[in-house]
C-alpha cells in the first residue's frame, strides 16, 4: 500500500515510535466524541459537588470502562472520568507474561493499548447501533505514556479536576 499511494493518504500515527504499547506501565488516555457532541451527559453542580448527569450512553460508556479488565486481564483501572464529549483515564498494563518488545505498527494488534481502547470503543458502539441510540466516535484516541510517580500524580489531579474546569470555563464564556 505504501508504494501504490506513496504515503499520500496515510495519517502519521501519534504514538511514541518505536515503543511497545504492550509493555508493563501506566497509560494516559483521552477518548473523544465525533464532533465533541455531548452524548454522554451534561455537568452539573449540586450541594458543593461537580459531576456529570450521565445520559443512557454516558452510563453505558461508564458501565464498559469498569469492564476493561474482564476482557483484558492485564489491565487495572485507575482514576478516569467521564465528560459530556470525552472520557479521560489511566490504565495500568500488569502483563507478567510478556518477555518480548513489540514497537508499535500497523496493523493488526492484540494485547496492546490501542487493542484496549478498540474494544471499549467498538462495544459501546455495538450498543448503541442495537438500540438505535446516535452516537459516534472520534476515529484516534490520544494517549501518553505516564513515566514518573509525578507525573501519575499530576495527571490523577487533572483527571479530578477535570468537571470542575468545565463548569468554570463555561461561567468564563
Amino acid at each position: 500500500m505504501t508504494k501504490r499511494f506513496k504515503n499520500k493518504y496515510r495519517i502519521p500515527t501519534n504514538r511514541l515510535p518505536g515503543y511497545d504499547y504492550g509493555a508493563d506501565g501506566w497509560y494516559f488516555v483521552t477518548i473523544c466524541t465525533k464532533n465533541r457532541m455531548h452524548y454522554f451527559g451534561e455537568i452539573v453542580e449540586t450541594c458543593n459537588c461537580v459531576s456529570l448527569r450521565p445520559t443512557a450512553t454516558g452510563m453505558i460508556a461508564n458501565e464498559y470502562w469498569l469492564q476493561i479488565p474482564q476482557h483484558y486481564p492485564f489491565v487495572q483501572l485507575d482514576a478516569f472520568v467521564i465528560m459530556p464529549d470525552h472520557i479521560h483515564g489511566i490504565l495500568f498494563f500488569n502483563n507478567h507474561d510478556k518477555t518480548d518488545w513489540k514497537p508499535n505498527k500497523f496493523g493488526a494488534q492484540s494485547r496492546n493499548l490501542g487493542a484496549v481502547i478498540r474494544g471499549f470503543k467498538s462495544s459501546l458502539k455495538r450498543n448503541t447501533n442495537q438500540n438505535n441510540i446516535d452516537f459516534a466516535w472520534q476515529p484516534r484516541f490520544h494517549d501518553r505514556i505516564i513515566r514518573s510517580q509525578e507525573e501519575l500524580d499530576a495527571v490523577r489531579n487533572y483527571i479530578a479536576q477535570n468537571p470542575v474546569k468545565w463548569i468554570a470555563g463555561k461561567q468564563n464564556k
